[in-house]
C-alpha cells in the first residue's frame, strides 16, 4: 500500500523558516502560561492555616521579635557600658 503524500506545513517535519519563527514566540508564551499553571497548581496544593491559627501564630512571631529586640537592646547596652568603663580607665 502507499501512504498519502502530506502537503507542506501538515504534518511531518516543518519547513525551516516557518519553524524558527513560530519555535521562538512559542516557547516565551508557553513558558510564561507554564509558569503561571504551574505557580496556580502548587498553590492549590498548599495547607493553609486556618484563622485561629495564623493568629497564633502570628502572636507568637510579634512575641519573640520583641524578646529578642529588648535581649539585643539590653546586651548593646551593657557592652557600652562596659566600653565606656574601659575608656574612662585608659583615660
Amino acid at each position: 500500500m502507499k501512504k498519502p503524500q502530506r502537503k507542506e506545513g501538515q504534518g511531518g517535519t516543518p519547513s525551516p523558516k516557518r519553524d524558527q519563527k513560530s519555535r521562538g514566540k512559542r516557547r516565551k508564551e508557553n513558558a510564561l502560561i507554564r509558569y503561571f499553571r504551574q505557580t496556580w497548581t502548587e498553590l492549590r496544593k498548599v495547607n493553609w492555616p486556618e484563622r485561629h491559627e495564623a493568629r497564633n501564630l502570628t502572636m507568637i512571631v510579634l512575641i519573640v521579635t520583641v524578646g529578642m529586640s529588648a535581649f539585643l537592646g539590653v546586651i548593646d547596652w551593657l557592652f557600652a557600658l562596659f566600653f565606656s568603663w574601659i575608656v574612662q580607665l585608659s583615660g
